[in-house]
Formats: C-alpha cells, sequence, structure tokens
C-alpha cells in the first residue's frame, strides 16, 4: 500500500483523501486507524483513550465533515473542549478538512466577545467547537439550541474534569436529544469520566492507543 491507500482503506472519501495528500499526511496515526473506520461503518458510541499530540482531531473530525452536510435545522455536530487555544486549534483544523463540503464551522469560547459570537449562532452552524462556560452561557441565553444534535465529542475529558468544567457538561449533555452519537477522547480515565460515560453513552466501544504512540 502506498500513504495514500492506508488512508483510503480506514472509508475516506476521494475528496478528502485529496485534502490528506495536500496537508502533507504521510499514514493514519494509530488513534486514526482505529477510529475512523469505526465512525464511518458503526453507529456506537466510543470512547478513545489517547493522549495530546497522537491524531486525534482528523481522527473524529474527518468523519464528522464526511457523515454531515449543510443544514437549515441547527447545529449537528458540538465539539467540547477545555480551552479557548483549543477550541481555535480544532476549528482550524476542521476548517482545512472543510474544502468541499462547505459546512458552517465556528468556535465559541471564553474570554472574547460574544457578539461575534452569538452573530455567528444567528448566521447558523453545522458544526460548533466551544468551551464549556461560553456553550452552557449560550444554552441558557437560548441563543444555541442543542436539541437536534446527532454527534457529541468530548475532546480531553480528563482536562475538563480537572477543570472543574463536568457539571457542566452535564448540564449541557442534558439540553441535547436521546439520538446523538457520543465520542468521548481522554489521556486518562479517572473514575468521574467513567461515570459520565455510563450514564450518558450507549453501545459503547472503547479504543486505547498506547502512550507512546504518538504522531510526530
Amino acid at each position: 500500500m502506498n500513504n495514500l491507500d492506508e488512508f483510503r482503506a480506514l472509508g475516506l472519501s476521494e475528496q478528502t483523501l485529496t485534502l490528506i495528500a495536500e496537508k502533507g499526511f504521510e499514514t493514519p496515526s494509530p488513534i486514526q486507524s482505529l477510529t475512523i473506520p469505526m465512525l464511518m461503518t458503526s453507529t456506537s458510541d466510543i470512547i478513545a483513550q489517547a493522549q495530546t499530540g497522537t491524531g486525534k482531531t482528523a481522527a473524529f473530525g474527518l468523519p464528522l465533515i464526511e457523515k454531515l452536510s449543510q443544514s437549515a435545522d441547527g447545529v449537528k455536530a458540538i465539539i467540547l473542549v477545555p480551552t479557548r487555544e483549543l477550541a481555535l486549534q480544532v476549528t482550524e483544523e476542521l476548517l482545512s478538512f472543510n474544502r468541499f463540503r462547505k459546512l458552517y464551522i465556528a468556535a465559541i469560547y471564553g474570554g472574547a466577545s460574544i457578539i461575534e459570537q452569538l452573530r455567528r449562532l444567528k448566521k447558523g452552524i453545522d458544526i460548533v467547537v466551544g468551551t464549556p462556560g461560553r456553550t452552557l452561557d449560550n444554552i441558557q441565553r437560548g441563543t444555541l439550541d442543542l436539541s437536534g444534535v446527532e454527534y457529541l465529542v468530548l475532546d480531553e475529558a480528563d482536562e475538563m474534569l480537572n477543570m472543574g468544567f463536568i457539571e457542566d457538561i452535564e448540564e449541557i449533555m442534558a439540553a441535547m436529544g436521546d439520538s446523538k452519537r457520543v465520542m468521548l477522547f481522554s489521556a486518562t480515565m479517572p473514575a468521574r469520566i467513567v461515570q459520565l460515560s455510563k450514564k450518558y453513552m450507549n453501545d459503547t466501544k472503547g479504543l486505547k492507543v498506547d502512550s507512546g504512540q504518538v504522531n510526530a
């Protein structure tokens, strides 16, 4: 197999393979090899234990962008992250995968003017990347409706727990419908994260990448 064939074997489209080649990806990282086929072909919720730097954003981002289409029915996917910096980083990477799909993707986070973020939400967004505090604030304001969300990603869940966001996350999840698919990514699995997964996730499949397998 050449490099493109390894990504093709994961079930990605030719358009996505074009973008992967342009970005210079050489081979799928271990978490991408595990996660992408499962997201493309099954309906199970996923708990993936992987360190930062293992290519997690592409692991969930590429399938999300492939499976979603523009919709006037509101937000279809939300990715919760612990920090503003990660929200911006994840959004930038998703946008780099989005050339052919033309989905509306935006970040909402604290520490920045809420006016511009409200304008984007009002315009309509397909994928929201948000910090828990600002996401919950918008739900409570009535400016963010998550009732139609089909996919929820919890990225760096243990860090969100360490920063005291777990109650916010539970409140956010309670604002969603029951039909959402949940993907939880975490470097470690503390008891509170395990409890969260048992409460809100169904037909869950576990994936784990060895800490030494880090994508350069």
